[in-house]
């Protein structure tokens, strides 16, 4: 198995073989906490008008997601698990728009099949790439907003792959930097309505959700 960790909108489109695309914080942590809470299918797009299209034309549908992390006038929430937590969500349909994640998957054009990656299910993933056992595996870093790389994904790649490879990786040790680096925005109290700090300790909680969630005829589906 060749695993390789590919970065931003050009390592999604470079990406071959099972592809892991990653965002941490936050749409990848999002997704398995609506599939737990009920959510029947998640239909992600790229771009705010197709959302808003698509809410006009099902307006029962419950549109999720953000600009550079601010909530867009005419979504129903932001790309929040605190605000997401308090929502009855069972048997909807989510339609979910994000800067990094949703265009990593759209954008992997390429690859044999996708999966979103993040920590609170990274137990999941690994036994599922176990049983797969492609020939190449490609773990793709969105960073923020797709610009520039960020310290949660790359280690929630690297943490994917040393497990693959059996080796050790304590997240916990990584908690501070996490804080003081791309994490410091959910302790700032002029972005705490966007980005509490308890999104920042969702995120990084390992094995929440036993799901894998799969790109199938442009929905994400539990696998």
């Amino acid at each position: 198995m060749e695993i390789r960790i590919l970065h931003l909108l050009e390592g999604a489109r470079a990406a071959e073989g099972l592809t892991v695309i990653i965002d941490v914080f936050r749409a990848f942590s999002v997704a398995p906490l609506l599939i737990s809470k009920g959510v029947n299918k998640i239909i992600p797009v790229d771009s705010v008008n197709t959302a808003l299209q698509l809410k006009s034309e099902h307006p029962e549908y419950i549109l999720i997601g953000e600009v550079n992390e601010v909530m867009v006038d005419g979504f129903d929430v932001g790309n929040c698990p605190t605000h997401i937590k308090e929502m009855d969500l069972h048997n909807k349909t989510v339609i979910h728009r994000t800067s990094s994640g949703t265009q990593g998957l759209l954008n992997a054009v390429n690859a044999d099949e996708i999966i979103t990656g993040s920590f609170v299910n990274a137990g999941a993933i690994i036994r599922y790439i176990q049983q797969k056992n492609p020939q190449i595996v490609s773990l793709v870093c969105m960073g923020y907003a797709c610009e520039y790389q960020t310290e949660e994904d790359n280690l929630c790649a690297q943490y994917i792959k040393d497990k693959l490879e059996g080796k050790e990786f304590n997240l916990n040790d990584y908690i501070p930097q996490l804080m003081n680096g791309s994490g410091a925005r959910f302790f700032d109290p002029s972005k705490i309505h966007i980005s509490p700090p308890s999104d920042f300790y969702f995120c990084l909680q390992t094995d929440v959700f036993d799901v894998v969630l799969r790109l199938e005829n442009n929905q994400l589906m539990a696998v």
